[in-house]
Parts: C-alpha cells; structure tokens; sequence
C-alpha cells in the first residue's frame, strides 16, 4: 500500500512538472489574473442575471443554496488540508526551488485544491438549474480553466485538482438535490418549476459571449501593457 501511495505521489509530481514547466511571462500575467474570483465578477454578475430572471422568486432560494455551495466547498477542502497536511509544491523543501511560482505561494498545505472544489461545486449547482447541454460544456471548461491556473502557479499537484474536481461535483449535486426537496415540499405551487425550466440556447449564447468578450478583452490589454513595459 505504502509502495502504491508512492507511485501515485511519484506520477502526480511528474504531471505537475509537465504542466507547470509551460509558461512564459504573458501566461504568468493572465493565469495570476485568472486565478483570482475578483477577475470574473462580471461572468458572475451574468450567471446571476439569467437565475434572477429565469426563477424569479424561486431565485432567492437558489442563490442561498448557491453560496452554501461555495461555503461547503471551501470550509471542506480547508478542513481535509489541515487534517492530511500534504505540502503544497511551493512550500516542500525537496522540490520548491524547481517549482515556477508566480504569484502567492499559498497556505502550507494543498490537498485538495479550494479552487477547484468551489468552482466545480457551481459548474455542477448552475448545470443542473439551467439543464442547457452548451452551458453544461460551457460551465466545466471554465472550471477546469480556473483550477488548471493552481498548477501553472505552482501551488497544487494535479491530483490536488482532481480530487477538488470530484468533490466539489458532489457537493454541487447534493445541494441541488436539497433545492428539490425544498421546492417539492416548501414551494409546490410557486412557479416556474425547476425541472421545468431550463436555459435556451441563445440564452447560453448570451454568457458565453459575455465570458468571450470579458477575456478577450483581458488577454488584449495585458499583451498591450506588456509591450507598452506597464506590467
């Protein structure tokens, strides 16, 4: 068992070697921006939007089963990274001096990835509130997006992504499937009805562009001050 644990230990570090070995400076910019939940207040902004205008009063009860997604994915994986201690790349004496490292180095321990936990957690909550097979694409590779920035900056092993991934799916999941008890038992004539109701494809549309938009954007002006030798 211990042999196997090792092997595991031994590929997760040469995947995160891999992976965190592709970089350059325009990536350092866009992935230390891309890995900070300020950056898409707009994308989040859009996401509440549609739930808002799609669930009307219902959304209320969304929105607080949302954020308990995002408290439960957080204080979880914060609770297992105290309890398993396994040291983030950045703060293991073996290897740290070979990490690429560009903005924080984190908190000690990195098993499993917050990140990826609590944006998994909302990929999982908002697929299945909007039943829109394009967003449910749309919202994982964003998510995956987010949580691949954790091992380009150096401060979790894929296998800390992996986990959070897989976690924070399940807690997404669980959760929606409490909104459907309590719309089942608490809100039986309220409409619209959850199962009932999904997004449409131009409403999909809308956020992908409003995602497509805001990064373009994003990766335009970071190159620009780049070469202007801004940042």
């Amino acid at each position: 068992m211990i042999a196997f644990i090792e092997t595991i230990n031994q590929l997760d570090q040469s995947i995160f070697f891999f992976f965190n070995g592709i970089h350059n400076p325009f990536w350092d910019v866009v992935m230390t921006l891309f890995t900070q939940t300020a950056t898409w207040g707009i994308f989040y902004f859009t996401l509440l939007f549609f739930i808002i205008r799609k669930y009307r009063l219902k959304a209320v009860v969304i929105l607080i089963l949302l954020a308990l997604v995002i408290v439960v994915s957080d204080q979880f994986s914060v609770l297992i990274k105290e309890t398993v201690k396994r040291l983030r790349p950045t703060h293991d004496p073996d290897i740290q001096h070979l990490v690429h490292n560009v903005y924080r180095k984190g908190g000690l321990y990195g098993f499993f990835s917050s990140h990826a936990t609590n944006t998994f957690g909302v990929a999982m909550f908002t697929a299945k509130i909007f039943k829109n097979a394009r967003y449910q694409v749309f919202i994982f590779l964003w998510a995956g997006l987010v949580s691949y920035t954790r091992i380009y900056l150096g401060v979790h092993y894929p296998f800390d992504i992996l986990t959070g991934m897989l976690v924070g799916i399940g807690i997404g999941l669980l959760l929606y499937k409490l909104l459907m008890v309590i719309e089942n038992y608490f809100l039986p004539l309220k409409t619209p009805k959850l199962a009932e109701t999904r997004l449409s494809n131009q409403e999909t549309l809308v956020i992908f562009l409003v995602f497509l938009i805001f990064t373009s954007t994003l990766l335009l002006v970071t190159s620009q001050l780049m070469h202007a030798q801004f940042i």
